[in-house]
């Protein structure tokens, strides 16, 4: 319950206890001093008349005795001192509570970023913002968030989403930029109102369904954003690799040159050892950018960090050394090269079965719909639904669950049923990250990270980001705070856990980068790290 209203209620019983006690007092005394019996209800009558001083109605003449009078006079200045204690304690800060609680429902900035609505999928796309001094609103009909939102210190406005009145209340007129992602409708309808402000206003809608997205073009959309069809195809790449020592994810920055995550799987022979101990570094020339254990990015591990069957390793190299290293991640252990079990058949799911099948890789769909496409109808968390679908015989099993609970107990349950096959889940919120590795899941992707990266690489100028479908992020941008200055000198590593992977310099990609080169205006540095080390890199150097 609100502080205020439980204070409030607090006072009212204190008040009514207050009015018994004296109705009480004053029945016993007019019975005893002044031979005057009174009903209960007469009592009540009279001590309210006194405590609110509205009048003392007929028994004035009545009070003849000193302690009647005494009894009286001392209602009466109860009365006066609730009405002084209630006014600073309790009135003034319930109406100044009330203007706090109130959202803005209108905003100052321009040349900024229009949000149509806050979603947990929003955070990402915040932090790019912030670290590029970006400025933008977000824009929701839920009072109650709003007023959370500007308490947390994020710019926030209520009002409709789909009226005008709320659109010039943003500034959109005067804005770079509007996202709207609400659901498929209401972002077209957001579309229309946004492009009848301004002709010039870039307008970027993130879609559900694929066939919506020429009904938002011609509404007025200058970009569509397909968040869910990337992390359904990049869920897939990943089960098709985890088993296999071919080296297929990669980012390729020249013939010489590749960023690569690898998932270290149980069985693997580096498991067991540190990042100096496996030789990846010094025997095998490969620069191990950061890893993560247990989906904690370590952006330079050292020989506290002992690789597992958890560990992701973000690295770059040559192709043929990092085809080599691949092979060593890789199990032992062999399933069913050509089956993958994939749970939620939803945009996501739809996505990773049709990738799947693309590769030549078959599929078994659980889903607790019946429809076209499903072939065991059932909740994953279900034992008998995950040994009817042959999970213990299958490649991997990809959760694509729109719901991060279950997903995460569906985890649990697969671990019991199958502890050897991988699990390649989706998440919904970047904090629950952690909690899918605490169960035991190999690979993780986030739908926030997706949408957040895929929106920030539109809106944020002089930033491309190269890999919004992975755990790490690999953007190409200037460097305009550490222009003259070497590598060495700024310790970017240090001061933001991001690596420098390679610097375009005049058309040329310079990947032999030490201490002490110096990075130039003009440079365009292609930097590796997570998504919370990118942002520190950004806010720091560009």
């Amino acid at each position: 319950m609100n502080h205020w209203w439980r204070r409030i209620l607090l006072s009212l019983v204190a008040v009514l206890v207050l009015v018994l006690v004296y109705a009480w007092l004053y029945r016993l005394g007019m019975a005893t001093f002044e031979g005057e019996p009174r009903t209960y209800a007469q009592a009540i009558r009279t001590v309210i008349e006194t405590l609110t001083t509205a009048g003392f109605g007929g028994d004035a003449d009545d009070w003849q005795s000193t302690p009647m009078n005494l009894i009286v006079v001392m209602m009466n200045l109860t009365g006066v001192l609730l009405v002084f204690l209630a006014l600073p304690l309790i009135v003034v800060p319930l109406f100044q509570q009330a203007l706090e609680d109130r959202p803005p429902e209108s905003t100052d900035l321009t040349d900024h970023v229009v949000i149509c609505s806050y979603t947990p999928r929003s955070d990402v796309l915040a932090g790019e913002l912030e670290a590029a001094n970006v400025p933008y609103v977000f824009v929701d009909d839920d009072a109650e968030l709003v007023v959370d939102l500007n308490n947390e210190g994020t710019n926030a406005i209520h009002g409709e989403l789909d009226q005008e009145k709320t659109l010039r209340a943003a500034n959109a007129g005067q804005a770079d930029a509007l996202v709207t992602d609400i659901d498929d409708e209401t972002n077209a309808v957001v579309i229309l109102t946004a492009r009848e402000l301004s002709s010039d206003l870039t307008i970027v809608s993130v879609v559900e369904d694929d066939e919506v997205a020429s009904y938002h073009r011609y509404a007025g959309a200058d970009e569509i954003v397909r968040p869910r069809r990337v992390l359904g195809q990049s869920l897939a790449t990943k089960a098709t690799t985890t088993v296999s020592a071919e080296l297929r994810d990669t980012i390729e920055l020249s013939e010489d040159l590749a960023v690569t995550e690898l998932l270290v799987q149980a069985h693997s022979d580096l498991v067991g050892q540190t990042i100096p101990e496996s030789g990846i570094r010094d025997r095998m020339g490969i620069t191990v950018i950061g890893a993560w254990f247990s989906g904690e990015f370590v952006p330079v591990p050292g020989s506290e960090n002992v690789i597992d069957g958890n560990t992701i390793l973000l690295v770059a190299g040559r192709r043929d050394d990092l085809t080599e290293l691949k092979s060593r991640t890789v199990s032992a252990l062999r399933h069913n090269p050509d089956r993958v079990v994939v749970g939620g058949y939803g945009v996501v799911g739809r996505t990773a079965v049709e990738t799947l099948a693309t590769g030549g890789v078959s599929t078994c769909v659980v889903d607790r719909t019946d429809e076209p496409g499903v072939d065991i109808v059932g909740s994953v968390t279900d034992e008998s639904v995950l040994e009817a679908a042959d999970v213990d015989d299958s490649r991997a099993v990809i959760l694509t669950l729109d719901d991060d609970a279950t997903t995460i107990y569906a985890t649990l349950v697969l671990k019991q049923v199958a502890p050897e096959v991988e699990i390649i889940a989706r998440a919904n919120e970047t904090e629950n990250i952690p909690k899918f590795y605490r169960a035991g899941a190999e690979y993780v992707l986030s739908l926030s990270t997706v949408t957040g990266r895929m929106l920030g690489s539109i809106l944020i100028e002089d930033e491309e980001i190269l890999t919004p479908e992975t755990q790490f992020e690999l953007i190409r941008t200037t460097a305009p705070g550490i222009a003259g200055r070497s590598l060495g000198d700024v310790d970017l590593r240090a001061r933001t856990g991001c690596t420098v992977v390679a610097v375009e310099r005049n058309g040329d990609l310079l990947t032999d980068l030490g201490p002490e080169f110096v990075v130039q205006t003009d440079d365009m540095l292609i930097v590796a790290g997570s998504d919370e080390a990118i942002n520190r890199f950004v806010s720091f150097a560009c």
